[in-house]
């Protein structure tokens, strides 16, 4: 059982129940099998993918869910994408690479969750997804681990907000940030009547992972 990480987030403050889970895949597509308590209809769903690094990434979703909730749950997708349990109130949202799965789930507010490794090259991401000011905050020592932050960072806030045609480089911006192994970011999401949301995030980099979630 590759369970990486499982990290309660409760924040009497913002009064919201947390919780993020990690699961490193380690296993072969029979043991993920025999891991998870998938219903056989969403068994039949991840069949009929081609990629079986794809396959084996969704079945650890399914292994870490049942590692997460005490009952077993139903995970289904809105047309969007966006995942939701079906049997459960509760808010979730998912991310996967070849390695790593994550899930975070939030008992009262949607929420927004991304991981990617540090060994790809983010270097188009200044171009698709940063404002002027983001690019002149980068630092060249760190500059891909940095972009590959603020494309986690992005990518959660649009994933808890759920909007469609979001311009990431106009609509979300970070603070400044320095590169630590983990901490905090602030984020400004500026919808198209021109409100403005402050939203807060955590980071932690790990095998040359980077996991950034937003609950608040």
């Amino acid at each position: 059982m590759a369970l990486y990480l499982i990290k309660d987030l409760d924040d009497d403050y913002h009064s919201y129940h947390a919780k993020i889970g990690v699961w490193q895949v380690t296993e072969s597509e029979a043991e993920l099998r025999a891991l998870s308590s998938i219903p056989s209809d969403e068994l039949e769903e991840i069949s009929y993918i081609k990629s079986e690094s794809l396959r084996k990434q969704k079945l650890a979703v399914r292994a870490l869910l049942d590692a997460i909730f005490e009952e077993k749950v139903y995970l289904s997708h809105h047309d969007n994408g966006k995942p939701y349990l079906e049997n459960n109130a509760t808010n979730i949202s998912i991310t996967h690479t070849d390695k790593y799965v994550a899930v975070i789930i939030n008992d009262n507010d949607e929420v927004g969750i991304d991981c990617e490794s540090l060994d790809r090259d983010f270097s188009a991401v200044e171009k698709k997804a940063l404002s002027e000011d983001e690019i002149d905050d980068l630092d060249d020592e760190k500059r891909n681990e940095q972009l590959a932050i603020y494309w986690c960072a992005k990518e959660a806030v649009y994933k808890k907000l759920s909007q469609y045609n979001v311009d990431f480089a106009e609509q979300i911006e970070i603070s400044d940030f320095r590169m630590r192994t983990e901490g905090e970011l602030e984020a400004t999401f500026i919808n198209k009547d021109g409100y403005e949301e402050e939203l807060e995030l955590q980071y932690i980099t790990f095998d040359r992972h980077v996991l950034v979630w937003v609950v608040a």
